[in-house]
């Protein structure tokens, strides 16, 4: 009997065994990288042994025994395999595309590779304009994004922000040494320190507000797709903000009694946060706009008269006036497009900066880059610095009151030239969601304005 006893040992060790190498060779040929892993994982359950009946006195291997083992190998190649192919089949053209575009921004946008492409800063402000326009290009309304827009805007985002992480600058610091050693350290740059979480929030912000719309009393046909009878016309649009060439947008529409008071409200907020994220977001990128070096194209291209660039009436109204009143000017002017309101802002920003450049004359630096700290050694009395003042704080309430003009010479010139990596990414992701803002609270301003003119018609 111990005999016996023994060699039932002997058999049960022997099965764990061959169980155990044959799961470890299965998973090791299954696998490549997660091979270990994978062994790990299923040999610390029972796993492939079958349970062995204590009295069986058998020498082999029983036939059923080893055909089980064999079924649940198949099974778990088979439940492997599935797993892979049930994989989404756009990560292989995700992943192209993404070798793509890290080609192109190598390249500088230059498929040729001669090297005649653009630097690296201007590279990566067209790659996150680009992808806005794909991304929230045909959102021409306040809805949620679709789930793969979204997904596809937070994961390029997040891959064109990463070069941030990077970019530090360094300070000195001290080493509580024998001798104390002064040494460098490096830190993240302050300005993207300071300005890109506040562009993130802005961001999140921006993207909660279009999931809020999943469920509205409004809703939304096509211009083209309005009876011939309908009251839903144009005409409940307001002429600043839905132009007759912009025909293509879609026409809110309210129900006949109007929105309800809730939903009135919920809006009333929505805009007002909207637009303070576009105040927020305007204030960011005029400061990084600021901080650009000016280009020297541009400098070169000034008029030798400030006077001859904005005009004779323009130019007594700023020089004769004792208290300067820019809201005045621009009420008299009466600008009545985009195209005259862009061409004043022009005019008077290459203005402003031919008073300055006078303003500093008698400085011997002539290193542009000098002039904003040379502007306050300047006296406070000279001509033409309270000229370029007057025309800084006119350029600023022309953009104020026309918030979806376009950019001017001189901020196109700086985009153009700019070779800073950080602003570049700070200047176009601000630009974005200022956009995006601003898009939003022209949205909720027609469904406001519907409402309204369907409650007066009542």
């Amino acid at each position: 009997m111990e005999n016996q006893t023994n060699q039932d040992e002997n058999y049960d060790s022997s099965v764990d065994q061959n169980d155990q190498s044959t799961t470890e060779i299965t998973g090791y040929s299954t696998l490549s990288g997660e091979s270990f892993g994978y062994c790990r994982t299923n040999s610390e359950g029972s796993g492939f042994s079958e349970p062995t009946e204590e009295n069986s006195c058998s020498d082999e291997p029983s036939p059923s025994h080893a055909k089980g083992v064999l079924n649940r190998v198949e099974t778990k190649e088979q439940k492997r395999s599935m797993e892979d192919k049930s994989e989404p089949s756009n990560s292989v053209a995700e992943l192209e595309m993404m070798k793509e575009r890290f080609s192109k921004l190598l390249l500088g946008e230059d498929m040729s590779g001669s090297g005649k492409g653009v630097c690296t800063a201007v590279t990566i402000s067209n790659s996150i304009t680009n992808l806005y326009a794909t991304v929230f290009g045909q959102n021409l309304r306040l809805e949620p994004l679709k789930p793969e827009k979204t997904s596809m805007w937070k994961r390029e985002m997040d891959c064109l922000l990463s070069v941030c992480d990077y970019i530090v600058e360094f300070i000195p610091s001290s080493q509580n040494l024998e001798d104390e050693i002064e040494v460098m350290t490096n830190r993240p740059r302050t300005d993207i320190c300071i300005n890109l979480p506040a562009l993130q929030k802005l961001d999140t912000m921006l993207m909660e507000i279009l999931e809020s719309f999943k469920e509205s009393e409004f809703w939304y046909i096509e211009a083209g797709n309005l009876p011939a009878t309908s009251t839903r016309s144009g005409s409940f649009r307001r002429s600043f903000q839905r132009k007759e060439e912009k025909w293509w947008l879609p026409v809110p529409c309210v129900p006949p009694t109007g929105l309800s008071e809730k939903a009135r409200k919920q809006l009333r907020h929505k805009r007002d946060c909207a637009n303070q994220i576009h105040k927020a977001a305007m204030a960011i990128n005029s400061s990084i706009l600021a901080e650009m070096e000016i280009p020297h194209s541009y400098l070169a291209s000034l008029p030798k008269s400030g006077k001859a660039s904005v005009g004779d009436f323009i130019y007594r109204y700023m020089n004769s006036a004792e208290k300067f009143s820019p809201d005045h000017l621009l009420d008299y002017l009466n600008l009545t497009s985009e195209h005259e309101a862009l061409q004043i802002a022009d005019k008077v920003e290459a203005s402003m900066y031919t008073w300055r450049r006078k303003a500093c004359m008698g400085h011997a630096k002539s290193s542009w880059g000098m002039v904003k700290d040379l502007m306050s050694d300047t006296d406070r009395n000279d001509k033409n610095h309270i000229l370029a003042g007057r025309a800084e704080t006119l350029l600023f309430c022309l953009k104020q009151r026309y918030p979806e003009l376009s950019q001017t010479t001189l901020d196109t010139c700086k985009i153009q030239y700019n070779r800073d990596v950080g602003q570049a990414i700070l200047e176009s992701y601000s630009r974005v969601l200022e956009g995006l803002a601003f898009n939003i609270v022209s949205w909720i301003e027609d469904v406001l304005f519907v409402d309204k003119s369907m409650k007066a018609q009542d």
